[in-house]
């Protein structure tokens, strides 16, 4: 991966114009270059637009280094290449031409299934620099239970560096599904039982909050539909991360069920971050 570098889709639209300022904004935390993209069936006329926004992020940011690209071909397959060199990635939640189309899905679901690196789909209506908490899920398809490296400890230390990047407090909702379609009998031993579930969000938060004392945790761990519950926390979380697993189905990647209803539904910003 190329250090600091923040990659941004755009379009000319009000909404892609708002990712924008948060991709410019994200890009002076990183402390590296924003690279906007447009991709147009002709480069032509990537240009006024592209020159819109160079325009615009100098104007907020003076010293912020600014690169455009006009890409032809598809949107979602210039991003996705994109963010493999990308410490960030950033589009809005609708826009970027033809492609947001229902019968393919919004740009930002198909980006979200193919991105290599972490990306940010700009949701809500707050603003970017407003001192709310960094939220981070980890739930069903966002899961730290497993015991290999490369699963949420790619979104855990993602949410530790964003939240000090911002000089936020971390909240952190762990969840504990049963997964057992017919009831249980009660614990015998809860108090021993609810120990072990804490021990689980300590764990896995243990060496990235080592690495970032300057970071603030509150953590919790619940019992309940985990897009709910994250759904509710994202009203008042400046963003939400949450780790993805893609699983592989007849039309390409696609995401699990957390994931794909935040990107629809959440009341602020979401980090996607890429087990693999």
């Amino acid at each position: 991966m190329t250090p600091h570098r923040t990659v941004i889709g755009v379009d000319g639209s009000l909404i892609s114009v708002r990712a924008l300022d948060w991709a410019a904004a994200e890009a002076v935390r990183h402390g590296g270059t924003l690279r906007v993209l447009y991709a147009v069936p002709d480069r032509d006329e990537a240009a006024p637009v592209l020159g819109y926004a160079a325009s615009r992020v100098r104007a907020r940011y003076p010293r912020l280094p600014v690169e455009t690209v006009a890409a032809e071909g598809g949107t979602v397959r210039a991003l996705a290449r994109e963010s493999a060199d990308a410490d960030l990635t950033v589009v809005g939640t609708r826009g970027l031409g033809a492609l947001a189309g229902p019968a393919l899905g919004s740009v930002s679901l198909r980006l979200a299934a193919l991105a290599r690196g972490p990306l940010l789909v700009v949701r809500g209506d707050h603003p970017c620099d407003d001192g709310r908490d960094v939220l981070l899920g980890l739930a069903d398809d966002t899961d730290t239970t497993d015991t290999t490296e490369d699963k949420d400890d790619r979104a855990v230390a993602y949410a530790f560096q964003e939240a000090e990047r911002r000089g936020a407090r971390l909240r952190v909702l762990q969840f504990r599904g049963r997964r057992h379609i017919t009831p249980e009998p009660p614990s015998l031993v809860p108090a021993r039982e609810a120990a072990a579930e804490e021990a689980v969000p300590r764990f896995a938060l243990a060496g990235p909050a080592d690495r970032h004392p300057g970071v603030t945790v509150e953590t919790r761990t619940v019992r309940a539909a985990a897009a709910d519950e994250l759904l509710a926390g994202t009203r008042e979380a400046a963003v939400v991360v949450i780790g993805a697993r893609r699983r592989t189905g007849r039309l390409g990647p696609r995401l699990g069920p957390v994931a794909h209803t935040l990107l629809r539904r959440a009341h602020c910003p979401v980090i996607v971050v890429p087990h693999g």
